[in-house]
């Protein structure tokens, strides 16, 4: 009965202390991707925008200084509702009328007429905001940017799951690119911060997701090319 009870022990001891390892290997790991996730969901393309004219709108120092803060709030609210909430909202009763089978917009196929819809919304905004002579060209740019963006994405979709995430932070990288070429501001800092936001969202996207490589990196040209062909016709 000692003998046993001496065993029992020994054997508990040796499975506490495998499990205290696999604790221990595992633990960091699963940090990365907490973190990995966080990123997605903060930086996910969907937002992209609203990041982006929120920079023009309160921080960039001249492009709205002669708007009041009523009419910043307005210019934002509206790349809000356009950009954001409508693009949700379509997916959200895509879902719910059986056309797609998740709102995370896993496979090819859920991904065609999201794709379209809010393809037509990134078009509106841009037309709203191009009709109107009081705002920047840089906005009207910008937007025309992430239309282009969403399209070469539709299109890319035909062949390959084209990384979203990374076309959206590749639109972030190169509207802030612009910004520092048109030498209106300072963007040593703001252009660094961008980096550092690309490269942790593509390579969170590499480690979460069913992406390869190449659809991270095509994802990301596909970001930056929308927003300098956008510069060329507008600005």
């Amino acid at each position: 009965m000692i003998a046993d009870n001496t065993q029992h022990t020994t054997d508990d001891r040796q499975q506490t202390t495998a499990i205290n390892s696999t604790l221990v290997v595992d633990s960091p790991w699963s940090v990365v991707k907490i973190l990995a996730h966080l990123f997605s969901y903060l930086f996910h393309p969907i937002f992209i925008p609203l990041y982006a004219v929120a920079f023009l709108v309160f921080i960039h120092p001249s492009y709205f200084s002669g708007f009041s803060m009523a009419a910043k709030k307005q210019t934002l609210l509206i790349v809000f509702i356009n950009a954001v909430a409508f693009p949700i909202l379509a997916v959200v009763l895509l879902k719910a009328v059986g056309f797609i089978q998740s709102i995370f917009l896993k496979t090819q196929k859920d991904r065609i007429i999201p794709y379209m819809a809010c393809g037509i919304f990134f078009f509106w905004a841009y037309l709203v905001f191009k009709n109107q002579t009081n705002y920047p060209l840089i906005l009207s740019s910008f937007l025309l940017g992430v239309f282009l963006a969403s399209s070469a994405a539709l299109l890319a979709n035909i062949y390959f799951k084209i990384s979203m995430h990374a076309t959206g932070v590749g639109g972030l990288l190169g509207i802030f690119l612009l910004i520092m070429k048109s030498n209106t501001m300072l963007m040593t800092w703001p252009l660094c911060i961008a980096i550092a936001i690309t490269g942790l969202v593509c390579t969170a996207r590499l480690l979460i997701s069913d992406h390869s490589i190449k659809e991270i990196y095509i994802g990301l040209i596909a970001g930056l090319l929308s927003q300098f062909v956008a510069a060329i016709v507008v600005l």
